[in-house]
């Protein structure tokens, strides 16, 4: 298994991308840094920024949302079981529930790894480090996400088998995937799925495209990190022995 570089540390008085600093605090990620500096949230050293293109120094005062910007803490990582039918946002234009609003309360500011869409469910991990957290998306991590899937109908191994080179649905490429099949029971079977990169909703529609479609997915893997015995909604501290 490939590891990350470390992290590189900051250079006392080197300008900066606004967005990044902000990651880096753990306030929100490089892109919703960059949305909430349109909107005109952020304001430097009393002066309201409308363009992410702006970089600064330890010197430059940074508000956001009439707030000091916190200081930067040491980057840290938690394995959260995210629990079916709340959302990986930091806002829900639909009113949905969202996994920030179900953390418990003395849980710092954090932000997600990745997300797990609404009916999904498993390990997903948390960090106040918003450069961390772009890090560990990457594919480049060569990191394995892994998956105990159940599908309705009667599954073919064969058909399984040909994921492995990649499968194109609706002009959209999805990369390998390794899927193997634990058990038949009736017209339901549970998998075992893996992938390095998964897009929105993937496993879903790769598996509603072969005709068998997904009723439950659990995540239970995310690189050297497991969700062993969490329970849904159990938040759990987690060394950074592996970045």
């Amino acid at each position: 298994m490939r590891f990350l570089k470390p992290l590189s540390k900051p250079v006392v008085n080197k300008e900066t991308r606004i967005a990044k600093v902000m990651a880096r605090a753990g306030l929100c990620s490089r892109r919703e840094a960059e949305t909430w500096i349109r909107d005109g949230r952020v304001s430097v050293d009393g002066k309201v920024l409308d363009s992410p293109a702006f970089c600064v120094t330890p010197k430059n005062h940074i508000v956001v949302d009439g707030k000091p910007l916190p200081q930067k803490e040491p980057p840290r990582l938690w394995l959260y079981y995210k629990p079916k039918g709340l959302v990986t946002t930091h806002k829900d234009e639909l009113g949905r529930p969202i996994i920030f609003e179900a953390l418990p309360k003395d849980l710092p500011r954090v932000i997600s790894v990745g997300r797990l869409d609404l009916n999904s469910e498993g390990l997903l991990l948390l960090t106040n480090d918003g450069e961390l957290a772009r890090h560990l998306e990457l594919p480049s991590t060569g990191w394995i996400r892994r998956y105990r899937v159940r599908v309705h109908g009667k599954v073919d191994p064969h058909k399984l088998k040909t994921l492995e080179k990649g499968i194109t649905i609706d002009r959209i490429h999805y990369g390998s995937i390794t899927a193997a099949l634990d058990r038949q029971q009736g017209d339901n079977a549970w998998l075992t799925v893996s992938l390095k990169e998964g897009k929105n909703r993937e496993i879903r529609r790769v598996f509603e495209h072969l005709g068998w479609p997904v009723t439950r997915l659990i995540r239970t893997h995310y690189g050297p990190y497991k969700l062993n015995d969490l329970s849904p909604g159990e938040v759990k501290a987690t060394k950074l022995t592996h970045i």
